[in-house]
């Protein structure tokens, strides 16, 4: 029986738990960490966002509902019948004129039953019932569809009073001897005619509070003709001046801002017609308002106690700059007369500053120092180039100056150059995201400048990388 030769293989020993170093895993974790690095540090670093300035003006909202207060006289039916208008509402009547009748027969109000399908309006009446018309449909909202109710009752008493007027005109022959059952009823002075009460009529620029504007408003009540009436109902109101007042709740900076104008612009959104006003504030006891005072359209807006506008309020044009670029910066202030260079312009002047030398003697040197600001009296001069204390000679003179008051700018960071430069700007007017700045000022920005978009990123002469 042949033996066989069995090969026996050496293996080394494996030892569980000693680490097996692999130059790839190295790499890797080299690598990883490297990434980790980077990913904390760039979430840890402040990120320069460059902006390119342009031309352009703020968006400022300046569409209002105000409240109407007119001079307003109601008048009470004077007797007891069928009452029927004879004057146009919203029209100027004279002392005198005719505005309504009282049927204690009601055969006018039968009469006018009867022929209320025969009535022509003329061109002007369909004009007014046009106009009306369209107004509803621009201002027109779903969500508050009892407005339709309330078209809907003022265009009744208008064609109802439209109607009127036409047959009216021939009363007394249409009537002949039961006109002795009429009362004509004319008015004690010359205003405009009103036929709708709202409790409005006493009311006040200085009692007007935010309850006006609620939801609790009050409701205006539409007088209609050929109703049965007494001495206590009210008969129609005249608004005897044109002078007239719209009040609106508004911010006080808002407000205050306006009042510096004296006169403002208004845009009326029911008929785009526009008209100036004088601007007053109140402070009555739960907020502020502005009272516009007109001179004219009253009787555009007789009928209205709510009306709704647009205050035309300037707005020049300059550059538009971001709220979140605008800093502050100190400067030292230095008298113009200091300059040496006798203020010959440009953004860098010349300044004699005292010293010592290495030899301990004082001297003088002469000091390039950039100008970021200038105004009647002093140059806003950068203070790395001087020191508190130090003092500077006047051009031609022995006089001296130390070196002690510091003013303070504001502005934004230059970019154009490839590092972080300071730059003033004047600001004209500004919202909660943007400001708009003068343009081509001489120490100021010009449009197409880049500027650091978030001032906190950076500071002063820092070096922007791309």
């Amino acid at each position: 029986m042949e033996e066989k030769n069995n090969k026996i293989t050496n293996l080394a020993d494996y030892r569980p738990g000693k680490l097996q170093l692999n130059p790839g895993i190295i790499i890797f974790a080299v690598i990883f960490v490297y990434l980790i690095i980077c990913i904390i540090m760039y979430f840890n670093t402040k990120h320069i966002v460059g902006y390119e300035v342009v031309e352009g003006s703020l968006s400022v909202p300046n569409v209002y509902e105000g409240i109407a207060i007119r001079d307003e006289t109601v008048y009470n039916c004077n007797g007891t019948g069928y009452i029927n208008y004879f004057a146009r509402e919203s029209e100027h009547v004279a002392c005198g004129d005719l505005i309504y009748t009282l049927d204690s027969s009601g055969k006018i109000a039968e009469m006018m039953e009867a022929q209320a399908e025969d009535v022509l309006f003329s061109d002007r009446d369909l004009s007014d019932i046009k106009n009306d018309l369209i107004h509803f449909q621009n201002s027109f909202d779903g969500k508050e569809f009892e407005q339709v109710y309330d078209f809907k009752a003022q265009i009744d008493g208008m064609t109802m009073k439209l109607s009127n007027y036409n047959m009216l005109s021939n009363i007394n022959t249409v009537l002949g001897s039961s006109a002795d059952n009429v009362s004509f009823q004319y008015s004690p002075a010359s205003g405009v005619v009103v036929y709708g009460i709202d409790g409005y009529e006493d009311l006040s620029p200085d009692r007007v509070t935010k309850e006006v504007f609620g939801e609790e408003r009050k409701a205006k009540t539409q007088l209609e003709a050929n109703q049965l009436v007494s001495g206590e109902d009210k008969a129609f109101k005249l608004l005897q001046s044109e002078n007239w007042s719209i009040v609106i709740p508004m911010e006080k900076a808002r407000a205050m801002e306006l009042l510096e104008e004296e006169y403002v612009e208004v845009k009326f959104l029911k008929n785009q017609y526009t008209s100036w006003a004088k601007v007053s504030v109140l402070d009555n006891a739960d907020g502020t308002y502005l009272q516009l005072d007109f001179t004219n359209s009253m009787i555009t807006f007789a009928t209205d106690r709510y009306i709704d506008l647009e205050i035309l309020y300037r707005q020049e044009k300059g550059l538009k700059v971001p709220n979140s670029a605008i800093a502050e910066q100190e400067f030292f202030l230095i008298p113009v007369e200091y300059r040496q260079d006798n203020g010959a312009g440009g953004t860098t002047g010349t300044f004699l500053r005292e010293a010592y030398n290495e030899e301990g003697e004082l001297v003088t040197k002469k000091v390039e120092a950039k100008i970021y600001y200038a105004d009647e009296e002093h140059y806003y001069v950068d203070t790395s180039n001087f020191s508190i204390g130090d003092h500077i000679c006047m051009l031609d003179s022995s006089q001296k100056l130390q070196i002690s008051k510091v003013g303070t700018l504001i502005g934004v960071y230059n970019i154009n150059k490839g590092y972080a430069d300071f730059t003033s700007i004047t600001i004209m007017y500004s919202n909660e995201e943007y400001s708009v700045v003068k343009s081509n000022t001489t120490y100021g920005l010009s449009e197409y400048d880049y500027i650091v978009l978030d001032a906190d990123t950076v500071n002063v002469d820092d070096f922007i990388y791309e």
